[in-house]
């Protein structure tokens, strides 16, 4: 009974070392890697600029997120969630982010969903990007994740940690209604954030221990910098910083590293992400 989930299923089919790390690795504070690294910029701002004289309007955010979709639908062990010590793989690829209504400090932020299947193609996934946007965005609009939030905080103060702790135990225990996992940006594959958009660098950002949440990617802010080319020559090109964080206890080191690689592969030539993906590679049983 306990084992069955609206956004999961039990992986079983695992080795017996990846079975025991949940139990010896509890929470996913104890359990978050991370790796800062940076990708040139050069081939995003030629697509970009090939895009636009198509009139389609791309940018950072819709590539790597078109990208990322994609990397999970390929290497679907990165699409797994922990719950009570059991290891979980999801039937769709979910992304969350923030938005800010506008860049005025007075302003709220909202959080938003994606549901990807994977096999999409960077316009499909560019057009849900700014389709989520328009009906969000603005100041006086309402997500699913506001609407929530609303309602769990018109409960009395002195009844609220109560609510909560109940909600987060029901979650362990695979009772949490689908609705509140619909609404709940911390039931998602990856939670990424923007902070190029503010002018930063890219933040290592802890993943939660509610809901879900297995990766949490930051974009900084580009900047040019001195690399190294070919041979022992230096350039100076223009650079994206990256952040990640993983929780490790559901695939090990190198399958990160490996899809790290596919990753790379599609920031340098999206358009590889314009044709459909015949189908997702699905996880094991």
């Amino acid at each position: 009974m306990f084992s069955k989930r609206y956004d999961g299923r039990r992986v079983r089919d695992l080795d017996v070392f990846d079975m025991i790390i949940p139990y010896i690795m509890k929470t996913r504070t104890d359990s978050q890697n991370s790796i800062d690294f940076e990708i040139p910029c050069d081939p995003l701002d030629e697509y970009i600029r090939l895009k636009k004289a198509e009139g389609k309007d791309y940018n950072y955010m819709k590539i790597i997120l078109s990208a990322i979709t994609r990397v999970i639908a390929q290497r679907p062990a990165l699409n797994r969630f922990v719950m009570r010590n059991k290891i979980y793989t999801r039937p769709k690829i979910w992304i969350s982010f923030a938005l800010h209504k506008s860049l005025r400090e007075e302003t709220a932020e909202t959080t938003v969903k994606l549901c990807f299947e994977g096999t999409e193609t960077i316009e499909e996934v560019s057009e849900a990007i700014d389709k989520i946007i328009a009906d969000t965005a603005y100041v006086g609009a309402s997500s699913l994740t506001d609407k929530l939030v609303g309602v769990v905080m018109s409960i009395p103060s002195f009844l609220l940690r109560f609510v909560i702790n109940t909600l987060m135990a029901m979650d362990k225990f695979n009772l949490l209604p689908k609705a509140i996992i619909e609404a709940s940006p911390f039931h998602t594959t990856l939670f990424i954030t923007n902070m190029k958009s503010l002018g930063i660098g890219a933040i290592r950002h802890h993943v939660y221990e509610f809901g879900t949440t297995g990766l949490f990617l930051a974009l900084g802010k580009e900047a040019r910098k001195a690399v190294p080319l070919r041979g022992n020559e230096i350039g100076v090109r223009k650079m994206l910083p990256l952040s990640l964080v993983m929780d490790e206890r559901f695939c090990d080191g190198l399958y990160f590293a490996k899809s790290a690689r596919l990753f790379w592969k599609y920031l340098a030539d999206p358009c590889l992400l314009e044709t459909k993906l015949e189908a997702k590679v699905e996880d094991v049983d």
